[in-house]
């Protein structure tokens, strides 16, 4: 008995490390290309699950897929409407997990030809370049999972004298709320609900359990899988919170409705299968998950509109500190930190442009400028920790363009603190027109931080404020020569010109650098290649 008991906690650990090194295998051979499709296609609700649903079948990560749902979210690329959706397809995805387990794990016994199939892998591995080692990783990763699932069955086996259904609670209301429970601690404890729908299928397959058993337990490891997100969430960003609530908000939704179903649905599933149990549990999983999603899809705005009120937001600036869970994702991290910092640029540059108009005030400047430290160190602590996979050019040149923008996002901070210089601009006629509009160019950029045509705006600006500069310094010190201004006058207007050029400067580095973080392929990011230096 004892050594029955470590085979199954041995094939649930092969089977959970497989499982481990397949999704971060799948992950580096896919990631670009399934973040393009979320970005390019979860424009709604409804294609947000459907490209959910597709992407975690294909990496077998439904928490690789939320990651990057929080860093579009971040980012603006996403609303949280569409990114509800995301989750709702997640939850599909990750039931192909059990269709894969029953069809090669119990139907077609590949535990044996795993082995000879981990050797290539470790062949691969040490041999092989480039994309062919994380196909290597994803190989031995496939093959332990099968190696961990015919341990757990032969485990199992042994156990066939005194695990029955007999001795679990029974088929009534309460005792298939014992085997929720069962279910969602199980889940808890190995943070894995595919490694639960495995070793129901193994209990169901030996006899240990009945399939209306093995149901309610699949629907309980539904609902504790939410637990790893709810861990994640402490201390975390307010879309990381949003999107867990989400999360479990759905997942009880759902797992309530397939518990009350759950009799008469694996009946009809059981006769629809020719009385295979195996088949049945598994549809059973992807069924209740697919009329969860059906359910909440109409009602995907009041959802989002709940949990946005359970989970408020913040300012403009920082609506919590970046999330460093993020940090696992490089791609991810870069999106979270683009949002952040053109949310700064935005805020920054509109509050400038409103101080310099005609009539403008120190309000705008000083509703946003205690808030500032604190957002700029954590953007800088944040980029300071994105780890770049090496071969990622794309990825490089988009961390390489935000630490520019936040090198001039800082610069132009620090110079709208200098207000007797604003003032000076603002009061002095022959500074007053320049000023203007460069406020205007700036209320104008602050609208769209990540836009070329206003990164060419403020390029075009820049020149003529240069020359207007270079007359005023010269007639500034003709009129010192003079005697007409004093010293000190001279110095104070030579400042206040110099603060315009720089801050034209900085607002156009800003918007340049901000539109070529905004680019999501390597080609158009060296079609622009941030310059060595300024």
């Amino acid at each position: 008995m004892t050594n029955d008991i470590l085979n199954v906690l041995g094939g649930i650990g092969l089977y959970l490390f497989g499982m481990q090194i397949m999704t971060e295998a799948l992950r580096r051979m896919a990631s670009r290309q399934a973040r393009a499709m979320l970005a390019r296609f979860a424009t709604t609700p409804f294609t947000g699950a459907l490209s959910g649903a597709v992407i975690t079948a294909v990496l077998q990560s439904s928490s690789a897929v939320l990651i990057t749902t929080i860093g579009f979210v971040g980012a603006g690329m996403l609303s949280f409407p569409q990114a509800v959706g995301i989750i709702y397809g997640a939850n599909i995805g990750t039931t192909i997990t059990g269709w894969m387990v029953m069809a090669l794990g119990l139907k077609l016994q590949l535990g044996l030809a795993a082995l000879p199939l981990l050797f290539v892998a470790a062949l691969m591995q040490a041999f092989a370049k480039g994309p062919w080692q994380a196909t290597a990783q994803a190989l031995a990763g496939f093959c332990l999972v099968f190696l961990g699932f015919d341990l757990m069955q032969a485990g199992t086996r042994g156990f066939e004298g005194w695990l029955t259904p007999d001795i679990l609670p029974g088929d009534g209301l309460v005792g298939r709320a014992l085997l929720m429970g069962i279910g969602m601690a199980f889940t808890i404890v190995v943070q894995s609900s595919s490694a639960g729908v495995a070793t129901a299928l193994v209990l169901l397959g030996s006899g240990a359990i009945s399939l209306p058993q093995a149901a309610a337990m699949v629907v309980g490891m539904d609902i504790g899988t939410t637990f790893k997100s709810l861990l994640a969430t402490i201390g975390g960003s307010r879309d990381m919170r949003r999107t867990a609530v989400a999360h479990v908000a759905y997942n009880v939704v759902t797992g309530t409705a397939a518990f009350l179903a759950l009799g008469p649905a694996t009946a009809l599933l059981q006769a629809a299968f020719g009385g295979d149990p195996l088949p049945a549990l598994v549809a059973f999983h992807t069924l209740f998950n697919v009329m969860g999603v059906a359910l909440m899809l109409p009602f995907t705005g009041p959802f989002t509109r709940l949990i946005e009120r359970l989970v408020p937001g913040g300012d403009a600036l920082s609506p919590r500190p970046l999330d460093r869970a993020l940090l696992a994702d490089a791609d991810a991290a870069l999106d979270a930190a683009r949002g952040a910092s053109g949310g700064l640029a935005s805020a920054l540059l509109c509050a400038l442009g409103e101080r310099l108009r005609l009539g403008g005030t120190p309000a705008a400047l000083a509703g946003i400028t205690p808030q500032l430290p604190a957002a700029i160190d954590d953007i800088e602590d944040f980029l300071t920790r994105i780890q770049i996979p090496e071969g990622q050019r794309g990825a490089m040149l988009r961390h390489s363009a935000l630490l520019h923008q936040f090198d001039h996002l800082h610069r132009l901070a620090h110079r709208a603190e200098q207000g007797d210089r604003i003032d000076l601009l603002l009061s002095d006629p022959a500074l007053l027109r320049p000023a203007v509009a460069l406020g205007a160019a700036l209320r104008r950029a602050g609208a769209a931080p990540s836009d070329p045509a206003q990164a060419r705006r403020l390029a075009r600006l820049r020149p003529l404020i240069a020359g207007r500069m270079q007359r005023l310094r010269r007639s500034a010190l003709l009129r010192e020569h003079v005697g007409l201004v004093s010293p000190a006058e001279v110095f104070a207007l030579t400042d206040a010109l110099r603060w315009l050029d720089r801050a034209v400067h900085h607002a156009e580095r800003i918007v340049h650098y901000g539109a070529l973080a905004a680019e999501a392929t390597p080609e158009a990011l060296r079609a622009g290649q941030p310059p060595n230096g300024d």
